[in-house]
């Protein structure tokens, strides 16, 4: 059975009071636009609201949760463990940058910085389970996961005016898949991805997922070899378009974004603005645009004061 709406609002209902209600800015340079400002979320990313729905509706072994990830997701797991109370170990790749290393090793959990993709963060973190018993959280090929990212899109949707299209960064999946279950086409959604990490638009090529090689300043969080499999089933039927942008452009939107509105995000975070400021995403007059600011995890020193 597909997952869908019911799921998205299942999961609003058992996060409500764990993660924050984030914040919407109207911009208008380069075309008027509505930011959704997950940066601001607990652990500094969306990925939160998957993490905190995934604990609260499973029965947490003693040996607790472990999380593969490029950071962030490994950030929101061990944020979301210690406030539920359950011990974690985090896999990372040796590309984490240190603002996500610092994130995780804040919460107290355990932490393994080994490997140069996230997939190699992934075997290690699936022999762990295999040895200890923990619980395996996956970073979005996972239904729980997906619903609780879907969150974003249905708090979106009741505090906009009005949206036509939505552009949103995909790393592995899971928050536009998410997204996509919400709107179910009622609103365009748009795949942004680095010219060197496309996974998504390899997977809706191909008609499957498919693995990439993946490079570039926005890797450790939307460097994912391939498109989860319940991702790219949700998105092949609700993702209306999937485009890419280069590293470059990505650059460029961190710095606009800190220059004109003092939002500070990492390279992933920004790459979804990045389709508009490069002209990788051409709106038609009047067409109502929504992006998604995603990740925060960033060095302050990467931005001038």
């Amino acid at each position: 059975m597909s997952l869908g709406r019911d799921d998205v609002e299942a999961a609003a209902r058992r996060i409500a009071g764990h993660v924050r209600r984030t914040p919407l800015l109207r911009v208008t340079d380069p075309h008027l636009c509505e930011l959704k400002l997950e940066h601001l979320q607990l652990a500094g990313s969306f990925k939160s609201r998957g993490a905190f729905n995934t604990l609260l509706a499973s029965d947490v072994p003693p040996a607790g949760v472990a999380a593969a990830s490029g950071g962030n997701h490994g950030a929101a797991v061990a944020y979301a463990a210690r406030a539920l109370g359950h011990p974690a170990s985090i896999f990372v790749p040796e590309i984490s940058s240190p603002a996500k290393l610092a994130a995780i090793r804040a919460t107290g959990a355990d932490i393994t910085v080994s490997g140069a993709r996230y997939a190699d963060a992934l075997a290690l973190c699936e022999a762990h389970q295999a040895r200890t018993g923990a619980m395996g959280i996956h970073a979005y090929d996972a239904d729980l996961t997906i619903a609780g990212q879907g969150t974003v899109a249905m708090e979106w949707e009741a505090d906009s005016e009005g949206l036509d299209t939505v552009l949103v960064a995909v790393g592995g999946g899971g928050l536009i898949s998410g997204i996509a279950a919400w709107f179910e086409s009622a609103v365009k959604v748009v795949a942004v991805e680095p010219a060197t990490s496309r996974a998504m638009q390899a997977a809706l090529d191909a008609g499957a997922p498919v693995d990439v090689e993946v490079s570039g300043i926005a890797a450790d969080s939307l460097g994912a070899r391939s498109i989860g499999v319940r991702n790219y089933d949700i998105a092949a039927k609700h993702v209306a378009a999937a485009i890419t942008v280069p590293d470059e452009a990505i650059a460029d939107a961190q710095q606009a974004l800190w220059r004109d509105a003092r939002i500070m995000t990492e390279p992933g975070g920004a790459a979804a603005y990045a389709a508009l400021l490069c002209g990788a995403y051409q709106p038609a007059a009047g067409e109502r645009i929504g992006v998604l600011v995603c990740g925060a995890n960033v060095d302050p020193g990467a931005f001038a004061l």
